[in-house]
């Protein structure tokens, strides 16, 4: 099995799980044991997930001024929790290719696997929400027929982002690219970097 035949039914599987209620408040419930590869691309999914909603929601013109700064807090936390989960899933590849000897004209690739993966559980979330589109009882045919175009893409980029994954880390494992974990040193959520938040210290 690829890593990503193991990444993509568990982002079908979290997106159903969180439909069943189609709420934001809903508690997570990770199938998977703590500290195991699975486990962390469940979290990785419903926290993708829960963050749509939260964008769709955010974006209603109607929307009280005050219950939308409740949100967008929200949204930056969920924002910050992706960004370590991310780093978390890197860790794991990290560490599970660390006794690979790159071989002497070994390239680093421009993106470090975990974030690839994290396009590939955001590409899951467009693929769901825009066949809901495509089935949608009050659609016009006119809509439905253009959503099904997009669909088709989003399919066909799932299958090729789900290949170049596999391949970067098939060329890890053969020491014909390699890996770095960087840190995301997000500023503005650190009161030591964040102006705002430090002139008020």
């Amino acid at each position: 099995m690829t890593f990503t035949e193991l990444c993509n039914p568990i982002f079908v599987q979290v997106i159903n799980d969180y439909h069943k209620t189609d709420n934001v408040d809903t508690p997570i419930a990770n199938p998977y044991p703590e500290k195991t590869i699975e486990h962390d691309l469940y979290l990785k999914n419903w926290i993708d997930t829960v963050q749509w909603h939260f964008e769709d929601i955010i974006r209603d013109p109607q929307i009280d001024p005050a219950e939308a700064l409740v949100l967008k807090r929200r949204i930056d936390k969920s924002n910050q929790d992706r960004t370590d989960l991310v780093e978390l899933i890197d860790s794991y590849f990290y560490t599970k290719y660390n006794d690979i000897k790159p071989a002497a004209d070994a390239t680093i690739n421009t993106e470090s696997p975990a974030w690839a993966v994290d396009r590939l559980s955001i590409l899951a979330l467009k693929i769901f929400h825009m066949r809901e589109q495509v089935e949608r009882a009050d659609a016009s045919p006119e809509h439905k027929a253009q959503c099904q175009k997009k669909l088709n893409v989003l399919l066909e980029q799932q299958v090729d982002l789900s290949s170049a994954i596999d391949q970067l880390l098939a060329d890890i494992e053969a020491g014909r690219k390699y890996m770095k974990v960087y840190k995301q040193m997000k500023m503005y959520n650190d009161p030591d970097t964040n102006p705002v938040l430090y002139a008020k210290k």
